[in-house]
């Protein structure tokens, strides 16, 4: 064999550093603390649940104080409710006889000179009007007034007698008023 074709061993290391040596040392060197700060973050993540699962504790607790509170209280609700409900009914009432007051009061600044109301006499939708007429001009002008109501919605004559003893008419009219007379400001037309 030659000399020149001999195969030489050559151990002393080359100039330029490979590749798996540069990834060997950055992983020993970073890659502990990528492990480090991933176990850091890790353990804090699982205390953290602790202090969630106290606070949900606490807040379980929290909702239990309150349901007890709000069953104690339950009963005086419902009083409560049946008592504002009873007021408001009272009070649609109170309106309602306030309103059917006015009308009525309105009615009889109708009432011309000569005729004259007996008895008048009101129901949830109507008004009743017995009197009686001196003239049939005084009922004419009386029933006319009625009908121009602004809260009128219609008129009946339901009874008329002549009473020659008296020297008058008779009558009764019946007066249908219009649904939830609104009285707010009211003025007679």
């Amino acid at each position: 064999m030659d000399k020149n074709n001999l195969p030489s061993i050559n151990l002393i290391r080359k100039e330029g550093v490979s590749f798996f040596d540069s990834f060997l040392n950055w992983v020993l060197t970073y890659g502990r603390f990528l492990v480090i700060v991933t176990e850091l973050i890790a353990l804090s993540a699982f205390l953290y649940r602790f202090s969630l699962d106290r606070k949900l504790s606490d807040l379980r607790d929290q909702i239990k104080q309150k349901q007890a509170v709000v069953d104690l209280l339950k009963n005086n609700e419902n009083t409560y409710r049946n008592l504002q409900d009873r007021l408001s009914e009272i009070a649609l009432l109170g309106d309602s006889a306030v309103t059917k007051a006015k009308i009525i009061k309105n009615i009889i600044s109708l009432v011309p000179y000569g005729f004259f109301i007996d008895t008048i006499t009101e129901s949830s939708s109507s008004i009743m009007v017995s009197g009686h007429a001196t003239s049939s001009q005084a009922l004419l002008v009386f029933i006319d007034r009625l009908k121009n109501y602004q809260y009128t919605d219609s008129v009946n004559l339901t009874n008329i007698e002549n009473k020659t003893a008296q020297a008058s008419l008779a009558v009764t009219i019946s007066v249908l008023l219009k649904k939830n007379p609104a009285l707010v400001n009211y003025e007679t037309k």
